[in-house]
């Protein structure tokens, strides 16, 4: 009979799981920085298709690091309070639905909406990935290996952004940008299931909503 183990504490997992966890947690963020530039090549097209404006291209592709920049700080809280593990995967299941949601679009504010959407749930993803890989690697020369590979995925994200939308233009609608992030969230969701343990702050403090306006603001500023 097959016995599914997950793991209950990052203290419980083996050096496998870890290291599995590691690369479940790149790739979530490589999806999320890979969006901030993937529509770039796209751009040509969304104008022939939807008829897009100067300024309505301007904010397809800014507006998902606008607003994935000012809820960074709030969604961390959010993590350490309500749980990283079930922030993680929830932001993961938006960001799948909501890349779905394409399909259904005709008109540039739509996509603006949906690229707006996608930045709330880039926002439950990304900080996550981070505080999750503090939480799984106690050791020292672990964590330090494991923030190094976080950050040069980070990097490379943004990076690659365009290559791989250029890719898909090549042989697909550019609705093919946002369809791209659908398999990557359903395996992620799929993964941190059965290879994440859950991790919060027992001693969280008091939930200050004044300065969680007040650094959106500034964030987006």
């Amino acid at each position: 009979m097959l016995k599914l183990s997950f793991p209950v504490s990052a203290e419980s997992m083996s050096p496998k799981q870890r290291w599995t966890a590691l690369v479940v947690l790149s790739v979530s963020l490589l999806v999320v920085m890979m969006d901030m530039t993937i529509l770039i090549m796209a751009l040509p097209d969304l104008v022939k298709d939807l008829g897009t404006t100067s300024v309505q291209q301007l904010w397809i592709v800014d507006i998902y690091s606008l607003i994935l920049a000012g809820m960074l700080i709030p969604m961390s809280a959010l993590a350490d309070r309500w749980g990283r593990k079930r922030v993680l995967l929830t932001g993961f299941a938006i960001f799948g639905l909501i890349s779905l949601l394409v399909t259904f679009v005709d008109s540039s504010a739509q996509v603006i909406a949906l690229r707006a959407l996608l930045g709330a749930a880039g926002a439950m993803i990304m900080p996550t990935t981070l505080s999750m890989l503090r939480t799984i690697f106690q050791n020292p020369k672990e964590r330090a290996t494991a923030l190094a590979v976080w950050s040069a995925v980070s990097a490379a994200g943004a990076i690659i952004g365009p290559i791989v939308g250029g890719a898909l233009l090549e042989y697909f609608a550019w609705q093919a940008t946002f369809l791209i992030n659908v398999p990557f969230a359903a395996l992620a969701v799929l993964a941190g299931v059965f290879l994440l343990p859950e991790a919060r702050n027992a001693n969280a403090a008091r939930w200050d909503m004044l300065a969680t306006v007040l650094s959106m603001a500034g964030m987006v500023a």
